[in-house]
C-alpha cells in the first residue's frame, strides 16, 4: 500500500510474510498464492506490499539462480503484489514448534550473517518495482546479549563496513539504493534505540541504521519522542518501521493479572518481560539519565515464577499481539506507544522513514480461543490490521494511493 506524505514522498506499508514461515523459495511461491492474494483481495486493492522473510535456502536459490529471481518477480506482478522492504532477522527455522534463542544465530560476529545479507540485498534490487529506487531490510541488532566481547564487537563492526561497502557497490550496478536496519530487541547486544547509537556511529555509514520496531519500543518502555529524537540528533537513519504492538500487564501483582499472562506464556517464541523502577542515588552518581531503571526476564515464563520481576509497576512482555485486537482484560496492548510512535515517524513536515511494516507473526502462538481457526480468519485478521494501520496513516494527513 502506497501513500502520498503532505511533502509529496511515498510512504510504502506493507505486512510481514514471516506469519507465514516457509524455507524455501517454493514454500515462498506458496505463500503468495495463499495468504498474500487472498489479503490483497479482501482489502479490495489491485496491488499490496508485502516485507518478505526469506529464510537462507530460499535466498540462496535466488541469488545463485537469476531464472528464479525473475520467477519471483513475475509471480509478485501477477498476483497484483510488491517488495520494497525484507525482513533479515530471523536465518532459518523460523517455523520450528521452538525458536526461542534460535533466532539470534548466526550473529553479526559471524560470517554466515554478513553473506546472507549481502544475498537479500542483491535479491532485493532485483524485486524492487519498476518506479522504486530504494528498498530496506531489517536484521538482528548485532547479537544477544551473552558471551558477546570486544573480539566479537569488533568482528560485527568490521563485517557491518563491509556490508555498506558492498550495498554502494550494488547501487553503482543496478541504480538501487538499499539501506539495512539493525532492530533493537530486548535481551540483545542493542535492546534500545539508546543502544543503537553508538555502534552505528561508529559505523558511520548512512546505509546502516535502524529499524525501529513499536512492539520492542514499548517492551523496553521507551517514550517515543524522545527514542527518535534522540536518532535524529545522532544522525543515525531510520531506515524502516514495524508496526506492531506489546502485551501490557498494569497490575501484574493480582493472581488474575498472572492467570491471564501465563495463557501467554508459550513454548515456541521467546517474550522477554520488562518493568520498572524509580531510579536510584547509586543511578545518579553512575551519571544514568533513563528516568526508571529497566528489570527484566528472557521470557514471559520465567517472570511469572516467584519473584523474578518486581511488581508494583506494570509489566510489557514481547509478545506481537494483533494491532486491532487487543487482549481482553484484564491485559491489553501497547497500541498507544504504536500510535505515538507513527505520528512521530511520518506526522511531520517530512517523514523519517518511508518503510512501514506490519510484523504480527504471533497470530499461531496466541491462546488456543484467541488463534485463527482457518486461513480464511488469518486472512481476514491481517487485513483488519491493514485497514488500522491506513486509518491511522490518513488521520495524520497522509493520502493513499492506488
Amino acid at each position: 500500500m502506497r501513500f502520498r506524505h503532505p511533502d509529496g514522498s511515498v510512504v510504502h506499508l506493507a505486512y510481514c510474510t514471516n506469519v507465514h514461515p516457509a524455507e524455501t523459495l517454493d514454500g515462498v511461491l506458496a505463500q503468495l498464492r495463499d495468504h498474500c492474494e487472498p489479503v490483497r483481495r479482501r482489502l479490495g486493492r489491485d496491488r499490496l506490499g508485502i516485507g518478505l522473510w526469506l529464510a537462507r535456502d530460499a535466498a540462496h536459490a535466488l541469488v545463485t539462480d537469476p531464472s528464479a529471481l525473475r520467477g519471483l518477480r513475475a509471480e509478485l506482478d501477477r498476483r497484483g503484489l510488491e517488495v520494497v522492504t525484507l525482513n533479515g532477522f530471523p536465518y532459518e527455522g523460523f517455523g520450528a514448534e521452538e525458536v526461542k534463542y534460535r533466532v539470534y544465530r548466526p550473529d553479526w560476529a559471524e560470517p554466515e550473517r554478513l553473506e546472507h545479507t549481502t544475498s537479500l540485498a542483491r535479491v532485493l534490487a532485483g524485486l524492487l518495482p519498476d518506479d522504486v529506487t530504494e528498498g530496506s531490510i531489517s536484521t538482528l541488532p548485532l547479537a544477544w546479549r551473552t558471551a558477546y566481547d570486544d573480539a566479537r564487537a569488533e568482528k560485527a563492526r568490521a563485517a557491518l563496513v563491509t556490508l555498506a561497502e558492498r550495498l554502494d557497490a550494488l547501487q553503482e550496478l543496478t541504480g538501487r539504493s538499499l539501506r539495512v536496519g539493525l532492530e533493537p530487541e530486548p535481551g540483545c547486544v542493542v535492546e534500545t534505540t539508546r543502544d543503537a547509537i553508538a555502534p552505528l556511529t561508529a559505523i558511520d555509514h548512512p546505509r546502516i541504521g535502524v529499524c525501529v520496531d513499536t512492539c520492542h519500543l514499548a517492551t523496553s518502555f521507551e517514550d517515543p519522542h524522545t527514542a527518535l529524537d534522540a536518532l535524529t540528533e545522532a544522525h543515525v537513519p531510520v531506515v524502516k518501521s514495524q508496526l506492531s504492538a506489546a502485551l501490557h500487564a498494569e497490575h501484574p501483582r493480582s493472581p488474575e493479572v498472572r492467570a491471564a499472562l501465563a495463557a501467554f506464556a508459550e513454548p515456541r517464541f521467546l517474550h522477554q518481560t520488562r518493568t520498572t523502577t524509580p531510579r536510584t542515588p547509586a543511578d545518579t552518581a553512575r551519571h544514568t539519565t533513563a528516568p526508571h531503571r529497566l528489570h527484566g526476564t528472557d521470557d514471559l515464563g520465567e517472570a511469572l515464577t516467584g519473584h523474578a520481576l518486581p511488581d508494583t509497576a506494570p509489566w510489557r512482555s514481547h509478545f506481537h499481539v494483533p494491532l486491532h485486537a487487543a487482549p481482553a482484560a484484564p491485559l491489553t496492548s501497547t497500541l498507544d506507544v504504536l500510535t505515538t510512535a507513527l505520528g512521530r515517524l511520518v506526522g511531520g513536515p517530512h517523514p523519517l522513514t518511508r518503510h512501514l511494516e506490519v510484523e504480527t507473526y504471533t497470530w499461531q502462538a496466541l491462546p488456543p480461543e484467541l488463534r485463527p481457526r482457518a486461513r480464511a480468519q488469518l486472512t481476514d485478521g491481517i487485513a483488519a490490521e491493514l485497514t488500522l494501520a491506513r486509518d491511522l496513516l490518513t488521520d495524520l494527513g497522509l493520502k493513499e494511493l492506488p
